[in-house]
């Protein structure tokens, strides 16, 4: 993911801070507890494509 481009999105729900997860290919963020797709390199922003973060998954940091 690029760097430039991950420090102008924001989450489309709250407008905050979005975390990049490698591993996953996902952009979560923290505050909705919303996990959002990367396909193909492009984020998909979209509330009804993201997935719910699981418990743990809000507690880490």
């Amino acid at each position: 993911m690029d760097k430039q481009l991950l420090a102008l999105l924001v989450c489309p729900v709250c407008q905050g801070p979005l975390v990049y997860k490698k591993e996953q290919n996902e952009l979560v963020c923290k505050a909705d507890g919303l996990a959002f797709p990367v396909r193909d390199n492009i984020p998909v922003m979209l509330e009804s494509e993201a997935r719910t973060l699981t418990a743990d998954e809000r507690l880490e940091k």
